[in-house]
Order: C-alpha cells, then structure tokens, then sequence
C-alpha cells in the first residue's frame, strides 16, 4: 500500500472512527437519560413510524451520493442535478406521507400517530439538503469535517430531547430530537464546504447515475425494510410497550455494532475505488481491514452477550429488563454483519452493484422465510430466525468475494477465526463472574474490568506495535493541542 493512499485510509478510519463512536457515546448517555425519563410506551410509538422515515431517507438520496463518490470528474452539473433531485424527490415524498397519516395511524391502531407522522417526517425535508455537501465531504475523505458535524449535531438535538422530556412532554421530546439533528446536520455541512447550488440540471446526469445507483437504491431500500420488519410486526400484532424494549434493545446493539458498519461502509468504499482495478493490492487490504475489524467487533460484542443484564440493569433501570433477551439475541446476529457489510462495499467498489442486490435479495428472502416459520414461536422465535439468516447470507457473500477477488472462503474465514476464539473466551470469562457475584454494579464493574485486562494483555501479544502506535498518535496529538494553547496564550 502506497504510503499517501495509506495516509488516507488511516486517517479516513481514525476520523470514522471518532465520528460514528463518539456520536454513538454521545447518543448512549442521552439514551440513558431519556430511558430514565420516559417510559417504554414512548419508544414504542416512535419506533411503529420509523420504516417511513427510513424509506424516505433512501429514497432521497437514490444512491446518488455514492455514484458522485465513484465518478472520479465529478462536476458542477453533476452535484447540483443531483442536489435538485433530492429536494424534489423529499417534497413529493413529505407530501405523499403528510396524506397517509391517518393510514399509518389506522395500521397500527394508534390515533395520536396522525400528527406525530406529520411533525416527524420533516425531518426528510432537511436531509435532502445536505446530502451533496455530505458527499463531497466524503469524496474528498474529509471525515473530520464530517465528525465534528455529526457531533454537534447530534449533542444539540440531544440537549433538546432530554429538555422536552424533563418538561414531560413524552414522545414529543423524541420527535423534536429527531428534526433538531437533521437540522443541526443540514446547517452545519453546507457551512464546512465551500460549494453553493447553481441553476444547473441536466437529465442526462439522472440517466447515468441511475445505471449504476438503481441496484444500490433497491439493496438500500431492501436494506431499511428489513431493518425495521420486526418493529412493523411488533407494533402491529403486540403491545406498544413490547415494541419499546424492542427498540431499546435494537438501539443499544445499534450504538455497538451499526456505528462500526458505518465507519466500514464510508470509509473503506472510498478506498476500494482507488485500488478496484489493482487485485492483489486490493486483497491486501480487503484482508488486512478485515483483521483488524474482527480484533474489535467480536470481543465487544461477545462480551455484550454475556454481560447484557447487569448491563440493562445498571444502565437503564429495572422497568428495562424484559428487553435484556432481545438485546442478546441482536447481538448474536450482529456477529459477522460488519464482514458481511466489508464484502458488500468491495463488490460496490468493483462496479457489482447487480451482483450485491442480488446478495440483499437472497438475504432478505432468508429473513421473510424466517419470519413465516418463526412468527408463532414469539419474538424470541423471531430473533433466532434472524440470527440464522443473517449468518447464511454472511456467507454467501463471501463465495462472491471467492468468485470476484480470488479469495477463497478458507482465508476469509481463517482471518476472523483467532479473534474469534478469543471473544469466545472474554465471554465465558465474564459470564463465569456471574456465576460467583450476584449484585449488579459489583458484578458489572468485576466484569468490565477483568475483560478489559485480558482484551489489552491480548492486544499487547497478538499486536506489539499497535499500543506503541496508539500512543504516539495519542502523544503527538497531545502536543500538538498543548503547543496551540501556548502559541494562543502567547
């Protein structure tokens, strides 16, 4: 790996990186806070109209942004057809969903939803106006901008929810949560890049984009749908507070696992564009992105299972706890979905958008299938429907990856194997602890430490360098901050 394209890749992972965790530490501790003030039934109500939102969110954006990211000429009549595009696109869409309120409503046998449907999905009005300068952002691999945006954003709609909820407001504290971030994100990108729309559209520039977006759109769409397939079943055939420990489960798993996809999935599709037509360079790093992911992913998330109900307990309170099964059982489906979603944006760097939107067709087929032979079990039979199908189409894309790049199954699988066993091993020792220790802060806080001991002793021998890299990142960095206060001081 060239020295300068490996720069940019770190660099791009370091500032994802602090993007998607810090939002994620951020928007945990307001979690935990609006969890202590607002009951399961709020997060239920709010979760029944989240696939709208979701859907209209990608449709928005078409796929667009990433056709931007890959055309390496990408000009003005590109980023302002596309710009134009998406605010036609989120009107229509506002519009439509503003008219089917009351049907939304009458879905899922809640009246109060027909204006919360209609506040809430202004949302989508915002979002159509930052994506082109998101993705210019992107493009240019200009993540730190993109951090502090997301950031911000997301600590000030944070402050709004939690002010609106200790006014009792209820639901409206999420709702106005949701439209401050969008806001906050759509001000605070158009300010960090130097780009301002012009009269310019071209249909020509639609026609294109679509060749190659079309499959990324109808893989997104299939994506978002299923996402929430089991908060549109909760909220239709069970009890809105059931729906809530659902939603709180999914968004603890979320905090741990979905912001690593998304560091994975913005980061590193820009990187493999550089190197899709350079193959054993792009297994290089494919392999070497894919080690240092599992040496992360599994032991979190290992040790997230084992741990889950001291960890509900403390964090949120007792009134959560019948949430703890779920929260386990996303987890455990949530194991290899970060080398499910590296296989997939390799694909899409190598122009096989056809090929991944069949993967997410297969994927998703698995997941209905579960669905109808699990649907009298419960949610639990739910959940461990979906842990098996989401496993299967883990594999599957990795016999594309055999077939596009040339790496067989056995390599791919070999590098994810030590880290693993060791997560393997964190859990039981974690889990082990609560067979001794039955009082929840004792027993969290004993765990927390001794797997945290082990996950660094295992680091220092598995990777010598990378502490000693750490540190001196952290060190320069360091001075680097204390040198700009002295130099202002002066």
């Amino acid at each position: 790996m060239g020295d300068n394209l490996k720069q940019k890749m770190m660099g791009a992972l370091a500032w994802s990186s602090i993007d998607r965790m810090g939002q994620q530490v951020v928007q945990f501790v307001i979690t935990l806070i609006l969890a202590r003030l607002l009951n399961p039934t709020d997060f239920g109500l709010l979760g029944m109209v989240a696939i709208f939102a979701a859907l209209s969110y990608v449709l928005v954006e078409s796929g667009f942004g990433q056709a931007l990211i890959r055309k390496q000429d990408a000009n003005e009549t590109d980023y302002n057809t596309v710009f134009y595009f998406n605010i036609f696109t989120s009107l229509l869409l506002y519009l439509i969903l503003f008219a089917c309120a009351p049907f939304i409503a009458g879905f899922f046998h809640q009246p109060k939803l027909v204006i919360i449907t209609r506040i809430s999905f202004l949302a989508i009005l915002c979002n159509a106006f930052y994506l082109v300068p998101f993705t210019q952002l992107v493009k240019a691999m200009d993540f730190k901008s993109v951090a502090k945006a997301n950031l911000i954003s997301t600590a000030l709609s944070g402050l709004f929810g939690i002010i609106f909820a200790i006014m009792h407001l209820g639901i409206w504290s999420l709702v106005i949560q949701q439209l401050s971030y969008h806001f906050f994100r759509m001000v605070l990108f158009h300010y960090s890049v130097n780009w301002r729309p012009k009269w310019l559209f071209s249909f020509q520039v639609i026609r294109d984009f679509w060749k190659f977006s079309v499959h990324l759109l109808g893989t997104s769409i299939l994506n978002v749908a299923f996402n929430n397939l089991y908060q549109l079943i909760l909220g239709r055939f069970y009890a809105v507070k059931e729906l809530g420990f659902y939603s709180q489960a999914n968004k603890l798993n979320d905090t741990f696992n979905y912001s690593f996809q998304q560091v994975l999935l913005s980061s590193t599709f820009t990187l493999f564009t550089q190197v899709q037509n350079d193959n054993p360079r792009l297994i290089r790093i494919f392999r070497e992105v894919t080690k240092k992911t599992s040496i992360v992913t599994f032991p979190i998330m290992m040790v997230l299972i084992a741990i889950a109900h001291p960890f509900i307990f403390v964090l949120l309170t007792a009134k959560w706890l019948p949430s703890v099964s779920y929260f386990q059982l996303l987890c455990f489906s949530s194991l290899f979905a970060p080398f499910y979603v590296l296989n997939m944006s390799a694909l899409n760097a190598r122009g096989k958008s056809k090929i991944t939107f069949g993967i997410e067709i297969v994927n998703k087929s698995l997941i209905i299938l579960s669905v109808i032979c699990c649907f009298r079990f419960g949610v639990i039979g739910l959940l461990l429907g979906y842990v098996f199908s989401r496993f299967i189409s883990y594999l599957i894309s990795t016999y594309y990856i055999k077939k596009d790049i040339h790496l067989s199954i056995k390599n791919q699988l070999m590098d994810l194997l030590p880290n693993f066993v060791f997560g393997s091993v964190l859990a039981a020792f974690a889990f082990t602890v609560s067979l001794v220790v039955t009082k929840p802060i004792l027993l969290l806080s004993i765990q927390l430490i001794l797997v945290t001991l082990l996950y660094v002793l295992y680091i220092k021998i598995t990777q010598p360098k990378l502490i000693g890299q750490v540190i001196g990142i952290a060190g320069d960095k360091l001075g680097s901050f204390i040198k700009s206060i002295k130099e202002r001081n002066n």
